[in-house]
């Protein structure tokens, strides 16, 4: 474990890596974030990030950390749980909820709890009301590597109260090392998509993919903004077993596939998220989660954590040529 920097509040930031096989991944406190993504043999970090840790409060804010307790957006900036109205942060537009405002997972400073060379544990915990949400909250995120070259995520979460639970990780990820992620090969496991609106809010419309631009049931290139990617593939219609929902690959040849025992996977293009110096469409971010706005629709997987329950995600990342 190693201390890189502190946070704006004078926190320690620390670093700890996790090998097994060809895959090293460095990993931060920081929002739980997968800092770094090293594949033997090749010269470049294959998720985006920076050793400038101070962009992670503005420029950097969504890259590779836990988003929480709600990922994507909430519209209205309001939610009702067992009748009561929470108003939420709204910042988005001053009138939506996105990634949990600034109070989110994503921003805090997590306990390390466990760490050995090949799995690091970490922890939060959000008190009643963080976040404008019930419950005392405990949120577990354990990262694990396997040869030859697979890190497995698993979130775990627990609340007091019934309260809302929607994590995701936020990695952006580019293949090639390239200025932009123009070339790679794309395909999801999906039939269906949720179109949204101006606003990147769901139209409670579940469409096919079928004969649209958003179709991807076969590998295809697609390029920065054809189509505009921001947008929930259904990958199911509730949490089950882990399975491949995702493959991209790169002009290098390099190959991820993604699995997840989540329903969505929430694709965005990076149209707007180019690190400082560099360009935008720089990298893809393939968020595993339930669909978002799902308060707002009654017949999407409910996100609410009762007492009781457990929230339990996993998702994997396998890597080759």
């Amino acid at each position: 474990m190693q201390t890189c920097d502190q946070t704006a509040g004078g926190k320690d930031v620390q670093r700890v890596e996790i090998s097994a096989g060809d895959l090293t991944v460095g990993l931060l406190n920081l929002g739980a974030n997968l800092h770094s993504v090293r594949l033997s043999g090749v010269p470049y970090d294959l998720t985006l990030a920076s050793d400038h840790l101070p962009y992670y409060a503005k420029e950097m804010r969504y890259h590779g950390g836990i988003i929480g307790p709600v990922a994507n957006r909430i519209g209205g900036g309001r939610v009702r749980i067992g009748g009561m109205m929470h108003e939420l942060e709204r910042n988005q537009d001053r009138k939506h909820s996105l990634h949990s405002g600034r109070n989110s997972t994503h921003y805090q400073i997590w306990r390390l709890v466990d760490h050995g060379p090949t799995s690091a544990t970490f922890e939060i915990a959000l008190a009643d009301g963080v976040c404008e949400l019930p419950g005392n909250r405990t949120i577990r995120a354990t990262f694990e590597v396997s040869a030859p070259a697979t890190l497995r995520l698993t979130l775990t979460a627990t609340t007091d109260e019934t309260t809302l639970m929607n994590l995701a990780n936020h990695s952006y990820w580019n293949l090639d090392g390239s200025d932009r992620w123009e070339g790679h090969s794309l395909k999801i496991a999906a039939d269906h998509i949720l179109p949204i609106t101006d606003e990147g809010l769901p139209t409670g419309e579940i469409a096919e993919v079928a004969g649209s631009e958003f179709d991807f049931r076969a590998a295809r290139v697609p390029g920065p903004g054809h189509p505009p990617l921001d947008n929930n593939f259904c990958t199911g219609e509730a949490r089950g077993p882990l399975r491949d929902v995702l493959w991209l690959k790169g002009k290098s040849g390099l190959i991820m596939t993604m699995a997840t025992t989540e329903p969505g996977l929430h694709v965005f293009d990076g149209r707007d998220a180019g690190r400082p110096g560099h360009q935008n469409y720089e990298g893809l971010a393939f968020e595993a989660q339930l669909w978002p706005d799902a308060p707002n629709h009654p017949d999407f997987p409910s996100i609410l954590l009762r007492p009781g329950e457990t929230y339990h995600q996993i998702t994997e990342w396998r890597f080759g040529r």
